[in-house]
């Protein structure tokens, strides 16, 4: 849903977008009941959110400052990525799939099955 408020003046025009039941999947606690708003890239307001998921939110950016893909530290393609992910885990004795928490339910579950396939384990912070 967009929504367009204008300034008192008229002169300044905001263009926002406003997206409903949103969910936080920066802890455990996974609350569904957040209202973004967001002009242009940047979300300005997180309704609903705690301190820490208003954080992450407004600070959590969609901008390009690293390469696609990393090998040993050095800029890689995607393909070449994977392929040396997929050649560490096949190598490993017991692969430890690890850090789900600020990730969507979708990729949990995908994150899961991988770990099943390559006969690894699934832990998460809340074992520290």
């Amino acid at each position: 849903m967009n929504v367009r408020d204008s300034a008192r003046s008229g002169a300044n025009e905001v263009n926002l977008t406003v997206v409903k039941s949103a969910t936080c999947t920066f802890c455990g606690c996974v609350c569904d009941d957040i209202e973004l708003h967001a002009d242009g890239e940047r979300i300005v307001k997180a309704k609903n959110a705690c301190s820490l998921g208003d954080a992450w939110f407004k600070h959590h950016t969609a901008e390009h400052a690293y390469p696609d893909a990393l090998i040993d530290g050095e800029p890689a393609t995607l393909d070449a990525a994977v392929r040396a992910a997929a050649d560490y885990l096949y190598e490993a004795n017991m692969p430890l799939v690890y850090g789900l928490s600020n990730i969507t339910c979708e990729a949990q579950r995908e994150a899961v099955a991988l770990a099943e396939s390559i006969g690894g384990v699934v832990d998460s912070h809340t074992s520290l």
